[in-house]
């Protein structure tokens, strides 16, 4: 019980000193742009991917479960709901978060034991202003946009599915997708993304700055990285959803 209420507490600090750098965001705009790069255009193939095959499995699943009951508009609905409010956001992030977590967690790790952090506060630069503020930032910026993307490659999957697979006429899968739609589903999936941003930028640089013990200690910490950051996706889901919806 010690270990994790000064797990929370060193979190917590953590948090407050990425809050007090954040104001000066505007100097890092390179590093910011960069970073958007990296976790969001580099991300584009695997959840491109991921959301394809989830879309087509779901509209499988929706025809599978509402055969002679529901009409066959009903499975536009059911792909186009489940990704604005919880597979677009959960799944992109999960993905993003297993690559770039681990990616950020390893790649700071190794800044901290061969003590390039150390360099950088001995020439009075602020580490926390330079290496976290801009991935958090990118990482927050790129998820939303990421999971608008991760929606529309859903639901083109689930068309495919319905259409060619369970022979359901194009026009009535497409208008399946405007049935029953409420804008605050989608705004409600855009706010766990961004959510999931900001978890999966915070806990990668976090993991990072407390790495110890060499290039084993750095394995370590990339693990337990994209442990926590799951765990929080998950948690965090599941609270934005009690608030939301």
């Amino acid at each position: 019980m010690k270990g994790i209420l000064s797990y929370i507490g060193e979190i917590a600090l953590f948090v407050k000193d990425f809050f007090r750098g954040l104001p000066r965001f505007y100097k890092s705009r390179g590093l910011i742009a960069e970073q958007i790069i990296l976790i969001g255009i580099a991300s584009l193939p695997i959840v491109l991917v991921t959301n394809f095959f989830c879309g087509a499995v779901t509209a499988h699943q929706a025809m599978f479960q509402g055969k002679d009951y529901l009409p066959d508009a009903y499975v536009g609905m059911s792909v186009i709901k489940a990704f604005m409010i919880e597979l677009g956001p959960i799944l992109t992030a999960l993905v993003v978060g297993g690559r770039c977590g681990s990616s950020i967690t390893a790649e700071i790790g190794s800044m901290r034991i061969t003590e390039q952090i150390d360099a950088l506060e001995t020439l009075a630069i602020d580490p926390i202003r330079y290496l976290v503020v801009p991935r958090v930032i990118a990482a927050a910026i790129a998820l939303p946009l990421l999971t608008v993307v991760s929606e529309a490659i859903g639901c083109i999957g689930g068309g495919i599915c319905a259409i060619f697979i369970h022979n359901i006429k194009p026009l009535v899968y497409f208008e399946g997708l405007r049935l029953n739609f409420m804008s605050h589903e989608l705004w409600g999936g855009l706010v766990k993304a961004l959510t999931f941003g900001i978890i999966i930028g915070l806990m990668g640089c976090y993991h990072g700055f407390r790495a110890t013990g060499g290039t084993e200690g750095v394995g370590k910490a990339t693990t337990r990285s994209v442990v926590s950051i799951f765990i929080l996706i998950l948690l965090f889901d599941f609270v934005i959803a009690q608030l939301v919806f």
